[in-house]
C-alpha cells in the first residue's frame, strides 16, 4: 500500500537508506528494504452517511493489495457506492473465524500491508480485529489507523451527558437478568456509561436500568446518527421508557448519566429493608419507609431487596 495514505508515519527517513520522495513530500517504505516491517492497517467506515468517508479511506480501499473485511458483501456495496474499484484480495474477518484466519493474514503481512475494515466504524470496537491486532504486534508487525466515524464518540458528543469521562460497555446482555446484574455491577460508576442496544430491546433494557439505577437518573438514546432520521432523546430513564413504548427503530446507542455523591446505594437500603423484614415488618412496607426516609425510589429499593434475598 503506498505510504502516501500514512501521512507523518516516515517523516524522518532512516539516513542509510533514505525512503523515495513524491512531490507531495510524503515519504514512503521501499519495499525492497526487507528491514522495514510491513504495516497492518485499521481503517474506519461510515456508519451511515457516505459522505462521512475520508478520502484516505477510499485512496486506501483503492490502492490496498489485501483487505480482511467484516463481510466481503458489505465492501463490495460500499466501495461500489463510493466509485471504487476494488482490486485487492479480500478475506473474510468475522467473529466466527478471527482466531482461524490469524496465521494467514499475518503471513500475507509479512510481504504486503494489509488493510482491515468493519461494516461500519472502526474495527475493533465491537467489531473483529482485536486478536489480529495483538498477533500483528507479536509478529513485529506494525499498526496504524485510519480514523473516521464511530458511533461511540458520536452519540456521546451529542447526548448532553458528560464527557470528560465515560466508559463503553458494548452490547447489552440479551436476557433481563443479565442486563440487570450489569446494571447493578455498575451502580457506583461515576463516569458516563455507553451501550450499544438494539431497537426491539431498548424499552426492555431501560426498564431493567430503572429498576437497578431507579428512573431519574439522566440519560439518552441516539438512534440512526449521521442518517437522515438521526435522533437525540434525552431525559431521565424514567422519561426514556415512555418515549421507547412508542417503538423507535434504527441503530441505538444508550447512554447513562454515572453515579453522583448523592446517588442513593440501593444496595445498603435493601439491607436494611430486609433486616426491617427480618424484624416484623412486611418487604413493601419497609421498603416504604425507607424511600418516604432517603427520597431514594420505594420501587428499586423493593427490587434490590428481593434480589438479595433470593
Amino acid at each position: 500500500l503506498p505510504r502516501r495514505l500514512l501521512v507523518h508515519r516516515l517523516a524522518a527517513p532512516r539516513p542509510s537508506r533514505p525512503a523515495p520522495s513524491r512531490p507531495d513530500g510524503l515519504a514512503l517504505k521501499s519495499r525492497l528494504d526487507a528491514s522495514l516491517l510491513s504495516v497492518l492497517i485499521l481503517a474506519a467506515t461510515p456508519i451511515g452517511n457516505l459522505s462521512d468517508a475520508s478520502p484516505r479511506l477510499i485512496a486506501a480501499l483503492t490502492e490496498s493489495e489485501v483487505i480482511a473485511c467484516e463481510d466481503t458483501r458489505n465492501l463490495s456495496h460500499l466501495a461500489k457506492a463510493l466509485g471504487v474499484h476494488l482490486r485487492a484480495k479480500l478475506i473474510s474477518l468475522h467473529d466466527h473465524n478471527e482466531r482461524d484466519e490469524l496465521s494467514r493474514i499475518i503471513e500475507l503481512a509479512k510481504s504486503k500491508d494489509v488493510l482491515l475494515v468493519s461494516d461500519a466504524g472502526m474495527p475493533t470496537i465491537s467489531d473483529p480485529g482485536y486478536n489480529l491486532v495483538r498477533a500483528a504486534s507479536d509478529a513485529g508487525i506494525e499498526v496504524s489507523v485510519i480514523p473516521g466515524p464511530s458511533a461511540v464518540i458520536s452519540a456521546l458528543a451529542i447526548s448532553g451527558l458528560a464527557t470528560d469521562r465515560f466508559s463503553f460497555e458494548g452490547f447489552l446482555p440479551r436476557k433481563s437478568g443479565e442486563r440487570k446484574k450489569l446494571f447493578e455491577s455498575l451502580a457506583r460508576e461515576g463516569r458516563t456509561m455507553i451501550f450499544f442496544e438494539t431497537p426491539h430491546r431498548i424499552l426492555e433494557a431501560l426498564e431493567d436500568a430503572a429498576s437497578v439505577l431507579g428512573p431519574d437518573r439522566q440519560g439518552a438514546v441516539v438512534r440512526e446518527l449521521t442518517k437522515k432520521f438521526e435522533e437525540a432523546q434525552r431525559g431521565t430513564i424514567g422519561e426514556l421508557i415512555d418515549w421507547a413504548k412508542s417503538e423507535p427503530r434504527g441503530e441505538m446507542v444508550l447512554l447513562i448519566a454515572g453515579a453522583t455523591a448523592q446517588e442513593h446505594d440501593y444496595e445498603e437500603l435493601a439491607k436494611k429493608a430486609l433486616l426491617l423484614a427480618t424484624e416484623g415488618m412486611g418487604m413493601k412496607a419497609a421498603a416504604a419507609e425507607l424511600a418516604k426516609a432517603t427520597g431514594a425510589s420505594k420501587s428499586v429499593i423493593y427490587e434490590h431487596a428481593l434480589r438479595l434475598k433470593a
